[in-house]
């Protein structure tokens, strides 16, 4: 996994595994990778994949079974979309209508684009 430097190391590895949970690689009460597993396949310290795990626990997008390892939280998908929804709509699209007023791009140019790329 390529990192950028805008955020936080744990912070993208939680998102890539919210980004796996919203692709369906993960499903409700599956069991995700443990903290070591995941930390060697994106080549990062144990402890920064720790702290990842930690944060999606906080967020209940995933909970520990003693014993067991790590599993998806049930609704978890649904929760993550709101959050990403919510995000899109308040930071992301104020600066894209900017840039589109900008650049005289009008809804119809967004609209052909859109539906010239293959969306999954």
């Amino acid at each position: 996994m390529t990192f950028t430097n805008d955020k936080p190391i744990y912070i993208q590895m939680a998102d890539r595994l919210c980004d796996e949970i919203l692709s369906g690689v993960y499903k409700d009460d599956d069991r995700i990778p443990s903290v070591r597993e995941y930390a060697v396949l994106l080549e990062v310290n144990t402890n920064t994949a720790v702290k990842a795990y930690e944060q999606l626990a906080r967020e209940e997008i995933i909970y520990n079974k003693r014993g067991l390892g790590y599993f998806v939280t049930p609704g978890a998908k649904k929760q993550i979309l709101k959050a990403r929804k919510q995000e899109f709509m308040k930071e992301r699209l104020p600066e894209l209508f900017r840039q589109m007023q900008l650049l005289g791009i009008t809804l119809e140019d967004v609209k052909s684009a859109y539906d010239a790329t293959s969306v999954e």
